[in-house]
């Protein structure tokens, strides 16, 4: 039976952890059911951006006019867009190359569980199962689509994000698709196909869209969606599904009104959700605890209950971004192999970006989180059209897709939210994860300095975790990023 120094289970961001590993001198298993790569590389992130663009571009030219440039309708070319997308998706084939002739390194291709505590079984499609054993283990195995259970789903047949990155992938864009969902993956889809010309109608229940999101925000996403021919039906779930004539009808309930009616498709996207894919390996027989909803409990080291086996990435259950599982193997991988203090894992400063039309991105709190904290609080707003940058793109007040943004800040300057709705968003807050991080990284130098609290250090650090330093900056000129560095002088108390 094979023994090894570390197993990781997952090839997502568990191999940033292996690399290191390797690179100690450490004897590794690899273990994926899967393509290599992870989630984020063959059915997330990056091959949906090389769909996200052509249909950003899509809508940019639909709106030229406004800047003075008409634009006829364009010819989709689904095979050479469909290319490009393949193309990020086979590397991993570049990656399993890259594994196979590695000292010190086993790949199983094949699906592993726990047997014990420090052993595993994998099991391979043709083979006679494997156990080996384990000095230690990382899990990062990640999550799944959540199918609801829904009359006649399975028979009808659907889409989830993985089987549309695979062998359900269109040969052409489909005439019309029901999504059901209301969250990241069902707004991006939704834009995705809409602009190719699909007819999109949404199911999103009592929730709606988007419900991570300010309502401002969400409101504006709305109404976008409406203009560009998506339908959304609210307070709405599918209760049946059927086939007929190469057409599938879905029966669709009101959850207010208990009214009932069929909306006619081609093709059904499920994007309701995830779940772990912690219950496909047997962490009973391991002693690793999970919480209710079936994610791996960690602590602050990334720890579960057993104190050599740890999980990162969606498994945890914390925040389902590709960055953050990067950010917790990077942690992760100091902890165990530099020999330094060890060092905690925090998500104060996450952010999150949503691929949709028009663009969202979100860091912190939302208003209603700080209420109900009973912090108190001011707001800024500042819209596109209220910069060159923006107005150079042809935004005006009067606009409906006049994006913006939002900060809420604590009463001593600290930036409690940013929320970002309009063109490159996910590139406008970025500054302000570095800015948070920023006073973060000054508390805990100041701290090991003086040994004094956190109220003390405004002596060492007075502008700690505070948008004074990008009132200090120079910012350049005409750019979009006026639009968040001149939010702060609009600065007023709520209502």
């Amino acid at each position: 039976m094979e023994h090894f120094d570390l197993v990781i289970v997952g090839s997502g961001a568990g191999l940033m952890v292996m690399e290191v590993a390797l690179e100690k001198g450490l004897r590794c298993a690899l273990i994926e059911q899967a393509k290599l790569g992870g989630t984020c590389l063959t059915k997330g992130c990056i091959p949906s951006k090389m769909l996200v663009y052509p249909a950003d571009f899509i809508r940019e030219m639909e709106r030229a006019g406004r800047i003075g440039i008409e634009v006829g309708h364009p010819d989709i070319h689904w095979d050479v867009i469909s290319e490009r997308m393949w193309k990020q998706i086979n590397f991993h084939h570049t990656i399993e190359e890259n594994l196979k002739n590695i000292p010190n390194l086993v790949v199983y291709q094949g699906r592993g569980a726990f047997t014990g505590p420090n052993s595993m079984v994998i099991s391979r499609q043709g083979a006679v199962d494997e156990e080996i054993f384990g000095d230690k283990f990382l899990i990062a195995a990640g999550a799944r689509s959540f199918v609801p259970s829904v009359e006649g789903l399975e028979e009808t047949g659907y889409v989830t994000s993985e089987t549309f990155f695979g062998e359900k992938f269109p040969q052409r864009p489909w005439n019309s698709l029901v999504i059901i969902g209301g969250g990241a993956i069902s707004t991006e889809f939704a834009h995705i196909f809409s602009a190719f010309g699909t007819k999109v109608t949404i199911l999103a229940r009592a929730n709606g869209l988007l419900n991570k999101e300010e309502p401002e925000v969400v409101e504006l996403v709305r109404r976008q969606f409406v203009r560009n021919g998506i339908e959304i039906l609210s307070d709405s779930e599918a209760v049946s599904v059927r086939s007929v004539g190469g057409k599938k009808y879905v029966t669709v309930e009101n959850s207010v009104t208990k009214h009932r009616s069929i909306v006619e498709c081609e093709e059904i996207l499920v994007a309701s959700g995830i779940r772990s894919n912690a219950d496909t390996l047997s962490l009973e027989r391991a002693g690793v605890e999970t919480d209710e909803r079936g994610w791996i409990v960690t602590n602050a080291f990334l720890e579960t209950s057993q104190k050599h086996i740890w999980a990162l990435g969606d498994i945890n259950g914390k925040y389902q971004l590709r960055h953050k599982a990067n950010y917790e193997a990077q942690i992760l991988s100091r902890n165990l192999f530099s020999g330094e203090e060890k060092q905690q894992v925090r998500y104060d400063a996450v952010p999150w970006a949503v691929f949709t039309h028009p663009q969202v991105a979100h860091l912190g709190m939302t208003e209603k989180e700080v209420q109900n904290k009973g912090i108190p609080y001011q707001t800024a707003y500042n819209h596109f059209s209220e910069v060159v940058g923006g107005i150079a793109m042809g935004y005006r007040k009067k606009d409906e897709d006049n994006g913006f943004v939002k900060v809420i800040l604590g009463h001593d300057k600290k930036i409690l939210g940013v929320h970002i709705v309009g063109p490159q968003a996910a590139v406008l807050l970025q500054p302000f994860v570095y800015l948070i991080n920023a006073g973060y990284e000054c508390r805990k130098t100041a701290c090991n300095m003086a040994g004094k609290g956190v109220e003390d250090l405004r002596v060492l650090c007075p502008n700690l975790g505070t948008y004074e330093p990008i009132n200090d900056s120079m910012v350049i000129h005409p750019s979009l990023n006026e639009l968040t560095a001149w939010v702060f002088e609009k600065v007023t108390p709520p209502a």
